[in-house]
Formats: C-alpha cells, structure tokens, sequence
C-alpha cells in the first residue's frame, strides 16, 4: 500500500504507540527536586504547592490617587451640592505611620498607599476640585471604591499554584508580591541530541551526492528547547559503535536524557541499533506508527540515563519526537498533562492512511468564528519540512482507519497557535 507517493510497510506485529510510550514513562521518573531563587524559577515545574504565608494584600491600601475618607462623610454629594471636608495630610505610598481619620476629614492619597484608619472610600480626583487645605466633593462613589483590601485578592494559607504547574513570569510576580523567596521545583531537564550518519555534513554549506544536510540534530535541539528542555547539540557521529560510545561517555554526565536520530533500522549500516542492541540496553520493537516504524528507548550508563532513538528521517524524526520524545521531557520535568494539548476538530477535505499504523499527519488548525476548529490538510506537502514549517497541529488518524470522509471530526494535537 502506498500513501502520498511512499510505501507502507507491512505492520506485522509492530507494537502500539500507547504500550510502547506507557512502557516508557514507566521508566522515566521526574527528576528530584530543588529548592531555588523564586526569580530563576521561570519555566520549571513546581513540585509542591506554593502556599500564601499572609494575606494579599498584605494591609488595606487606595487603589488609586484621590482622596481617602468614610463614605457616609459625602454621601449625597454631587455637582450641584459639594461636600466640603478638611485634608488632614498627604500619604505616599511609602508612607508608614498609621493615621487616623476625624469625622469630616480626608487624607490626599497616592495609589499603593496603606489606607487610614476609618476610611473606606478613595475619590477620585476628577470627582473635586482637588483642593489641599480643604477639598470639595463632588461626587460620592459607592463605599469600597478606590480601595484594596487586606487579603482580598487572596487569603493567608490559600494555594497560590498547584505542584505540577509551570513556573511563568505572571506567576513569579504573584509569588513576589505575596512575599515568598524561593520555591521547590523539578530542574529544568537537560537533553543532548546526538545525529548519527557517515552521509551527514554541518549545515552552511549545499550537500552534494553521498553528503546531507543535518537537519536532525538542529531540529530535534530546536525541539527539545520548544519543550522546556535545556538541549545540547552535540552534532554528527560517525556511524561507528566506538565513535558512538566515546560520545555517549563524554556527553551522559550531563543528561538527563540522551536522543539520537538516525541509524535505527535493521541494515547492515544502522549503527545505533547494532551498538546498543549488542549491550542489551535499549529495546527497538517496531512501532506501528507511520513513518516511525523504528525506534528505541532504554537506559544507559551506570546512572540509567533514559535514551531515546529516534528515526533519521527529519520528518519521522520530528513526529516520533513529538509522541515519544515530548512526552518524556514532560515527565522528567514533572508536568502535567505530558501530552500537548488536542481539539476536536472538522475535517475539511478526505483524506487516506495506511492500515494498521497510527498516523499523526502534520496539518493546519483554524478556529472558527461560531466556535470550534477546522483542520485542513496540507496535500503533497504533508511529509515535507515545508508542510511541517506551515503545520499548526498533528491530525490523529487510527490504526483501523484506511479513509476519512471529508466532514469528519478528529483529534488534533496543537502544535503552534500563533502561526
């Protein structure tokens, strides 16, 4: 059978994605936690709650510039009839001593400026004839206007963020301004990408017959970066086992996950699969995914380092990155869900698949105005860099499906929504 112009293998007894992948994050353990500077914290995970020490706000305070006074001191002002009080003083919001409010008095505050004593009203200043002695009201706002109170946005011991979250720079300022330091996390994980190929050449330069381009260990670096990962390109491997393993011995200190592409199938030239095969550490059951039939996961070295083998097709390289590789910098960095995020969406042209394999199709996503999406394949460009450069998502089609009806409904994972 083909599809899109490439042969379909035989599926045989090639194992499912979701038993290869299970068995996988069965191994993979998230990585211990550390306790860190709060502002170095963007982009781990938390590994516990981040709990509120004290109220937020921490005392009652105007919530913008006017005049802090009681709302039944103006109550009836309005422009026809004014309501004259007494300005006892100005607070800034650096000011510290506690004031008190008189009957018929007013304080002139700054915004973020601890509220006086008795005052439940801030006016505002187009509201008077902003006078500084003495100032006159000319409209009363509802009681609580202009005003932030203690702990109302929230209360001491209140979960700012749940353990499994991810550290963003909005949450750090809410950590901030509730006063907390540090906070425990899962350290960010760190990937080395290892490409494998006697063919490969550095990029910056045309390939010529015998010779290409890598675009694998750029790609899957890129990737692993995009995933929250701190990737470290090592670049090309000879396609010799002792090139492999002096690699692997220089680069494992500082892995907590090892990818390599490239050299998984069952040639006399698949080097990677022979070297590891050989120490019986990585297992390479074929995968009935399409254009991924090949790949292999296992631990290496004394510390059981967890390495991934992915194709070296840039395209099945790219999709085995996402449904196996994604997944499992996910779990190292103690997120969840580890999966990217899907929609059901409406099929806007048929499409065929190849029997038995499940196939992840790089397509684009729209969102509709009426609400929902619609996915819309990318025709002969589907398995190309160009089609995956215009991607916005990976259209699921099951390993029983041999043709999708236009109009169908399907599952997509999101890729990227900004494009």
């Amino acid at each position: 059978m083909t599809d899109g112009g490439k042969a379909v293998k035989g599926t045989g007894d090639a194992t499912p994605l979701a038993d290869f992948l299970s068995k996988a994050l069965a191994l993979v353990r998230p990585l211990p936690p550390v306790d860190i500077d709060m502002t170095q914290s963007t982009g781990a995970v938390l590994a516990e709650n981040a709990v509120n020490p004290g109220p937020l706000p921490a005392f009652d305070y105007a919530a913008i510039d006017g005049y802090a006074c009681a709302a039944d001191d103006i109550a009836g002002a309005s422009p026809e009839r004014g309501v004259g009080l007494k300005v006892l003083g100005d607070l800034a919001a650096s000011s510290w001593r506690p004031v008190r409010l008189v009957p018929g008095t007013c304080f002139s505050v700054a915004a973020g400026a601890a509220l006086p004593v008795g005052a439940d009203i801030v006016v505002p200043l187009a509201w008077t004839d902003e006078g500084m002695a003495t100032v006159d009201v000319r409209q009363a706002p509802r009681r609580g206007h202009g005003v932030r109170r203690m702990g109302s946005e929230r209360p001491s011991g209140e979960i700012l963020a749940h353990e499994g979250r991810r550290v963003t720079p909005q949450l750090v300022a809410l950590l901030a301004a509730a006063g907390i330091a540090d906070v425990v996390v899962r350290p960010t994980p760190r990937v080395v990408v290892i490409a494998t190929g006697d063919e490969l050449v550095d990029t910056g330069r045309p390939s010529q017959p015998g010779q290409l381009i890598d675009v694998n260990s750029h790609l899957v670096t890129a990737a692993a970066s995009e995933a929250g990962a701190h990737a470290y390109r090592v670049g090309i491997c000879d396609d010799e086992p002792d090139a492999l393993r002096t690699v692997l011995d220089d680069q494992i200190l500082r892995a907590d996950l090892v990818i390599t592409t490239g050299g998984t199938g069952t040639g006399p030239g698949d080097m990677v699969r022979r070297t590891f095969s050989r120490d019986g550490a990585v297992d390479f059951a074929p995968i009935a995914v399409y254009l991924c039939e090949t790949m292999g996961f296992g631990t290496i070295g004394p510390e059981e380092v967890p390495v991934v083998c992915l194709p070296g097709d840039p395209v099945a390289a790219t999709i085995a990155f996402e449904v196996v590789a994604r997944p499992l910098i996910q779990r190292l960095a103690g997120a969840e869900p580890v999966f990217r995020p899907s929609v059901r969406a409406n099929l806007t042209e048929p499409v065929s698949s190849p029997s038995g394999l499940r196939e992840f199709r790089p397509v684009r996503v729209a969102e509709r105005r009426g609400g929902g999406y619609t996915v819309a394949p990318l025709g002969s460009t589907s398995y190309t860099l160009s089609g995956l450069a215009e991607a916005t998502g990976l259209m699921t089609v099951g390993e029983n499906a041999t043709r999708v009806p236009a109009g169908s409904t399907v599952d997509v994972l999101l890729l990227d929504r900004n494009r």
